[in-house]
């Protein structure tokens, strides 16, 4: 049975964000869906961000905020998770935003209309000072098992899930150092088998150069923590099948001219 006017709760977790905090908040109070929790969980900014933040709570009753120092942002996000009263939840980087206005209201018409647990569409990468400029377009698929051990994931903050499936999901894991959103994902999808739907639309304007793509490092040490998951959950089938995948999956995806 099909429930009306489902809350849907946005989750921003920040530091020190005020160059592009604004944009993310502008794009969604600017959703035409109405009845959505807005969750802003800070890390104890020493930046103007609080300032733009108490601005727009000031005069808007969707948004909540808490800030407190935290182990990272997986730990605040688990912190949103936990504060999240919506019947869908979602994320948003703080310095990323939402193609347009219509993006929540068809992530509840989809989740609303189905038996679906949660959906996920497609991400444009942009550049960081010129955000109408596309870098890279991350075009997703709908899910198969075993998709992971082949270096696939959803775009994390394209994903919306149902209150039941996240209740069961859990928490990020927080003995990865990074990663933490590709084994929640993984947990999702290939352990708990929710039933998932692929929406192919563009939900997520992605500044490059955030904390999962800053650096050749980082996305290494990413990657080992991928493995280590797939590993934990006895998915893996090998480094040529996972990195050769991933390489020219993403080779793909790069705009060029």
């Amino acid at each position: 049975m099909k429930k009306t006017n489902l809350k849907v709760t946005v989750i921003t977790v920040c530091y020190n964000s005020q160059k592009f905090i604004e944009k993310t908040i502008d794009s969604v109070l600017a959703q035409k869906y109405e009845n959505i929790e807005y969750l802003i969980i800070d890390g104890g900014s020493e930046d103007l961000t609080l300032s733009i933040i108490k601005k727009y709570a000031n005069s808007s009753d969707k948004i909540k905020w808490l800030s407190e120092e935290d182990g990272g942002i997986y730990d605040a996000m688990n912190k949103g998770i936990s504060l999240a009263s919506g019947d869908i939840v979602g994320f948003l980087n703080s310095d990323d935003f939402y193609a347009n206005d219509i993006v929540i209201s068809t992530v509840v018409d989809n989740l609303n209309n189905s038996n679906h647990d949660l959906c996920y569409a497609d991400l444009d990468y942009v550049s960081r000072d010129f955000p109408g400029v596309i870098l890279r377009k991350w075009k997703s698929r709908s899910f198969e098992f075993g998709l992971f051990a082949k270096g696939w994931c959803p775009a994390h903050t394209t994903l919306f899930i149902k209150r039941q499936a996240l209740l069961d999901l859990g928490f990020y894991d927080l003995s990865y150092s990074s990663g933490n959103d590709v084994e929640w994902m993984m947990r999702a999808l290939e352990v708990h088998r929710f039933k998932s739907n692929y929406i192919p639309q563009v939900f997520i304007k992605m500044r490059m150069g955030g904390v999962s793509n800053s650096s050749i490092i980082g996305i290494y040490r990413q990657n080992l923590n991928i493995v280590r998951a797939l590993k934990k959950y006895n998915l893996w089938i090998g480094y040529c099948s996972f990195f050769c995948n991933k390489f020219f999956s993403r080779f793909k995806q790069l705009v060029c001219g």
